[in-house]
């Protein structure tokens, strides 16, 4: 199968599986012969805000008494960044981790948490095979 049928049936399974929604085709409509790199970008930033927040969470909610309004404030951060990029399960999974930090429930931010993580490296590595694609379809060797 080439790259280009590989990149179709892997976005398409990112659809199917309810890992992306709709926002994800409103980021590549937005990609040009002006922007030719803006998909990867925002995905690679995506990526990158991603882990870094999830980290902060993991230490914020590791202490004794959690901040509630810090640990709401990182996962407002990374709905808003998952709605941008069309992420639909880290967004939805984000909305009910907000509703624990509202009821001050360090249980269920815990394995909010857990789950969040989940989804997030899910779609994380294959946006990693999706950009690897992109770059065998568009010519360029892939990145390792």
């Amino acid at each position: 199968m080439s790259a280009a049928n590989q990149l179709a049936a892997l976005i398409a399974n990112m659809f199917a599986t309810g890992l992306l929604d709709d926002q994800f085709q409103q980021l590549q409509m937005l990609q040009d012969p002006s922007a030719p790199n803006f998909v990867s970008e925002v995905v690679t930033l995506f990526c990158h805000d991603g882990e870094r927040i999830i980290g902060e969470l993991a230490k914020l909610l590791d202490k004794p008494t959690v901040d509630f309004d810090r640990v709401d404030a990182f996962v407002h951060q990374l709905k808003g960044s998952s709605a941008s990029v069309g992420a639909l399960k880290v967004k939805n999974t984000c909305i009910q981790f907000r509703e624990f930090c509202q009821q001050k429930s360090k249980d269920g931010c815990l394995k909010t948490l857990e789950t969040v993580r989940i989804n997030f490296y899910e779609l994380r590595g294959k946006f990693q095979t999706m950009l690897q694609l992109e770059r065998q379809v568009n010519g360029f060797p892939p990145n390792n």
